[in-house]
């Protein structure tokens, strides 16, 4: 059963603020991994459950604040958009199903899978600046490529 809208809407607008795009269908999903073949993409799987999504939101604030972000953002919502979500993670090839979770895709590819357990081990600024630190290397892979 998924939870009323108006108890999610403010979870997805913290990261549509940031400028994730919402991906509610599997054809968002697919036509967001399409166009992500040409760079670095980071796809978050939004939740409503508690530490872990709490810690995962302002760690993906804290990532994009340094000055080399993904090329791309989007987002599935847990729960919510279950069509987009199931399609999202075929995407995450030889990782279990996890709420919520980061994705760093370089050039259609899988780069990082961040699952629950790790957000949840972690504080905020660290996970953000980790996060920060493995998107500059994708992108930094592309740019000596």
């Amino acid at each position: 059963m998924t939870v009323s809208e108006l108890m999610v809407a403010p979870m997805r607008r913290e990261l549509t603020a940031l400028g994730f795009v919402e991906l509610r269908s599997p054809d968002d999903v697919d036509r967001f991994m399409a166009e992500s073949k040409d760079g670095v993409a980071l796809l978050a799987v939004n939740s409503i459950c508690g530490s872990a999504a709490s810690t995962m939101r302002p760690a993906l604030a804290r990532a994009l604040t340094h000055a080399v972000r993904p090329d791309m953002l989007g987002t599935v919502f847990a729960g919510q958009d279950a069509d987009a979500t199931s399609r999202a993670r075929e995407y995450f090839t030889g990782y279990p199903p996890s709420s919520p979770a980061i994705a760093l895709f370089r050039k259609g590819q899988l780069v990082m899978m961040i699952q629950r357990p790790q957000i949840k081990a972690h504080h905020p600024a660290f996970l953000g600046d980790e996060l920060a630190e493995a998107v500059r290397r994708a992108l930094g892979e592309d740019v000596a490529a």
